[in-house]
């Protein structure tokens, strides 16, 4: 017995005590029916189009998504490119920020911010983010549309994959084929040029003097883009997509998703426009199954909710179209949760029951960690210093009654301007500290912007009055340029006097 058959039976009490069924899957297969499981997979979906306040949502969040991913790249900052994560160079630019490998602190934060906004989202809209933003869900709405306007809506779909290969058939297949390849081209080049700058690479994807790597990323990318938008489309969203998985404990009857309200809509059936359904024992749904027919992944919403709804609303919009030609309230699909659904509770009053503790915490997480971010990128600062000491020789008396020490110094400038640095030595043992910086011994060290050098010192002490072991050092590096603003870091490290 299939789940829709086993929840037919209760549709036709519609009692308040009824528990719709959650996360459910769309149609049981029988496990050791291993034929109707790979037919179930394999079979094409045609979802039709519909228009509606969520299509309209659909279409702005593609807009607006994709502006930022195609132009974003071409933005300029200070005459570079704004947004670079630059591999080979191991630097990220984001805009006045430049990151270096030593700044994996604010990725991991990133990552946690990313990870508990996830879980907040998810526990107040469920997969609302799949349904609208993920970019699975926007190129494959992307390539629908084009779909749409070159074989047609979900009829001539249909019959056009059922007819025998003609020319024009052909040439219709060939025609979608080309504008998908041409903006899964696009996309992947774009994807290219957040790692290398886009600029250059243009003139050199024209004149094919990419790297191997360059040339390998960019196809797979934009094969990735053809094939999963293009052919698996759906079947990203059911079985390779993991937060489909796990999002079943994040949710729970408080969580608004698409649902359907079966206390309405059951006993479904067919009838005139003029018929009152109460008169002839019928709920609301009359059974068109348009809702099924605008899924994007095939669902009966009406069985309950589903780990393989996206949450895009598509339903919602077509019921509601349905229920205006019958003059019956919207919201037989709404946006509410499964209490609010069961205890008859508007909107506003389902969005109170929405904040419990754990949202709270949630949000309390979410924004501890946002402020630290914020805070400890605007009071960062732009140089960064690494001591290290020459192995080789820990210390040495050389001509003049001197000793002296050798150490290496990489000076890191992050800011936007070439700076000019000087070393100076602080120590509260050992008197009259002589530093001599770089292979011309200069007090002057030229470090460009967003680069860094490593430079070779040396830390001279006069014998006399210096004992023996090691003493605690404090270099102090500042810029030297009085037009810029102060930069300035201590590191503190050791001199060894040898016995």
């Amino acid at each position: 017995m299939s789940d829709k058959q086993a929840v037919q039976p209760a549709a036709q009490d519609a009692a308040p005590a009824w528990q719709p069924p959650r996360m459910v899957p769309a149609r049981a297969v029988p496990a050791d029916d291993s034929s109707m499981q790979v037919e179930e997979i394999r079979a094409k979906i045609y979802p039709r189009s519909v228009t509606g306040v969520f299509a309209k949502w659909r279409i702005i969040l593609v807009i607006v998504t994709q502006a930022i991913f195609y132009g974003l790249p071409w933005v300029q900052w200070g005459g570079r490119q704004a947004v670079l994560f630059d591999l080979t160079e191991r630097k990220f630019y984001l805009f006045g920020i430049v990151l270096w490998p030593q700044d994996v602190f604010y990725l991991a934060i990133i990552l946690i911010i990313s990870a508990y906004g996830l879980f907040l989202f998810t526990a107040l809209a469920g997969r609302l983010f799949c349904g609208y933003a993920c970019p699975q869900t926007v190129y494959t709405e992307i390539f629908m549309w084009i779909e749409r306007k070159v074989e047609g809506d979900r009829v001539a779909r249909i019959r056009l994959d059922e007819s025998a290969m003609s020319l024009r058939k052909f040439r219709i297949k060939a025609t979608k084929h080309l504008l998908w390849i041409l903006i899964a081209w696009w996309t992947g080049s774009t994807f290219i040029g957040y790692f290398s700058p886009i600029r250059e690479l243009g003139t050199e994807l024209f004149r094919f003097e990419l790297s191997f790597w360059q040339w390998f990323w960019m196809v797979f990318y934009s094969f990735a883009t053809w094939g999963n938008a293009g052919f698996l489309r759906e079947s990203v969203c059911k079985y390779m997509c993991p937060y489909a998985r796990f999002q079943s404990v994040m949710v729970d009857k408080d969580t608004f998703v698409v649902t359907y309200d079966r206390i309405r809509g059951e006993p479904r059936g067919r009838r005139s426009k003029k018929t009152i359904p109460s008169q002839v024992g019928l709920g609301d749904c009359v059974d068109c199954t348009i809702c099924v027919q605008v899924c994007p992944t095939g669902i009966d919403i009406r069985d309950g909710l589903q780990y393989m709804c996206i949450g895009c609303g598509a339903c919602i919009d077509a019921c509601d179209q349905v229920m205006d030609k019958m003059n019956y309230p919207r919201g037989l699909i709404r946006y509410t949760s499964e209490s609010g659904m069961l205890d008859r509770l508007d909107n506003k009053q389902a969005r109170k029951r929405l904040f419990k503790p754990r949202i709270y915490v949630y949000i309390g997480l979410l924004s501890i960690f946002i402020i630290g971010l914020v805070v400890s990128l605007s009071m960062r600062t732009p140089l960064r210093v690494d001591i290290v000491r020459d192995r080789g020789v820990l210390g040495r008396e050389v001509p003049g009654g001197l000793i002296e020490n050798v150490y290496r110094i990489q000076i890191i400038n992050m800011s936007e301007k070439d700076q000019n640095f000087a070393v100076k030595a602080v120590s509260r043992d050992i008197p009259a500290v002589t530093v001599l910086a770089g292979d011309d011994n200069s007090q002057q060290i030229a470090v460009p912007a967003f680069s860094n050098q490593w430079i070779p010192i040396v830390i001279r002490v006069p014998v006399e009055g210096s004992a023996k072991g090691l003493h605690p050092l404090t270099l102090l590096i500042e810029n030297t340029d009085k037009t810029a603003d102060k930069l300035s870091v201590e590191q503190d490290t050791t001199f060894f006097v040898p016995h």
